[in-house]
């Protein structure tokens, strides 16, 4: 078990310093990652655990942050619905569904869409006026993202799973001079593929689990001039039922998870989350993020039954006021 244990360390170990390595040569790109929605979480109960969920199970909800935890879905069919009141009047949306044929025996298919809504958003084109503009009316900007999963455990401890995701952004069209007196319209869509992957691998010392993940791995991309890659994100992480410590007879739990992330887009971060669950059916999260100017801090619980299950996370957002997460899950 230890002789595993360390393989599997190492392993991800070796990835992350490679990822870390490749990134440090194109340190100039920090900050110029496109396609930002897909770095959204949308997922109450991600959100209130401060996104710290890479070793945690969220059945078809995996799909958004390591496919690989869909492996451990013990339904054969589980579906999920998330709503996020962003900021800036922004909403972003997000369903999954995943399906376990043959009580699991050829793996976990899962489908995923996210999309957002982004409101009215007033257009204007350059012009030899005093105001330096002229209003076009209202641009219709879109961007969604549909993707298809798989996931198996190829054993009690070690699972993996990967996705790949059709992903599409339009903002609209642009007005360009092409002489002095004819203007052309371009229209501004881009459509790459995003490849998604992960491992988990469960101990067997308690309930301790580790995980990785590589999400938003892509080809790099353009409008019109200048290119620019996915949000890539690269994660590590850790969790545990601390009960099994304290009291593994007690009928509660105390979830505790951790994860170190490397995103293309930032600076390294660590995420952390805690969720009290009683009864397997009323559960309370916190969780926190370093290096967050705003929205660090997160709240939520969850009311689970009969195959129904509703979380709610809320995170102040400074000057933005807040942002309020809703997800409905259904298992069968």
């Amino acid at each position: 078990m230890v002789k595993k244990l360390l393989r599997y360390t190492t392993g991800v170990l070796c990835i992350l310093h490679a990822s870390h390595f490749v990134q440090a040569q194109e340190f100039e790109k920090l900050g110029q990652s496109g396609l930002e929605f897909l770095s959204v979480v949308s997922d109450a109960r991600a959100a209130a655990l401060g996104q710290a969920v890479t070793s945690i199970d969220l059945a078809s909800g995996s799909l958004f942050f390591n496919p690989a935890g869909m492996a451990h879905t013990n339904t054969l069919v589980e579906f999920s619905a998330s709503y996020n009141q962003w900021i800036a009047d922004i909403n972003h949306h997000a369903v999954s569904i995943a399906v376990r044929p043959a009580d699991g025996e050829y793996g976990v298919i899962g489908a995923s869409l996210q999309f957002v809504d982004y409101g009215e958003i007033l257009g204007t084109i350059v012009a030899n006026n005093d105001q330096g503009y002229l209003d076009i009316g209202n641009v219709s900007a879109s961007a969604f993202a549909l993707g298809v999963g798989y996931a198996k455990a190829l054993s009690e401890q070690f699972s993996v799973g990967g996705q790949v995701r059709w992903v599409t952004q339009s903002l609209g069209e642009s007005v360009v001079p092409v002489t002095d007196s004819t203007t052309t319209k371009v229209k501004n869509e881009v459509t790459p593929l995003a490849f998604d992957f992960g491992t988990m691998f469960r101990t067997g010392i308690k309930s301790l689990t580790f995980a990785m993940s590589v999400r938003n791995f892509s080809e790099e991309i353009q409008f019109q001039q200048e290119g620019f890659q996915l949000p890539l994100l690269f994660s590590l992480g850790i969790s545990m039922d601390a009960m099994d410590v304290i009291d593994e007879s007690s009928d509660m739990s105390l979830l505790v998870s951790v994860d170190a992330i490397h995103p293309r887009s930032h600076p390294e971060q660590v995420l952390m989350g805690v969720e009290w669950t009683v009864l397997g059916a009323v559960s309370f999260r916190g969780g926190y993020i370093t290096g967050e100017d705003e929205g660090g801090v997160k709240f939520g619980f969850g009311l689970s039954q009969f195959g129904l299950q509703i979380d709610y996370a809320y995170a102040p957002f400074g000057v933005f006021d807040n942002v309020q997460q809703f997800t409905f899950r259904f298992a069968y």
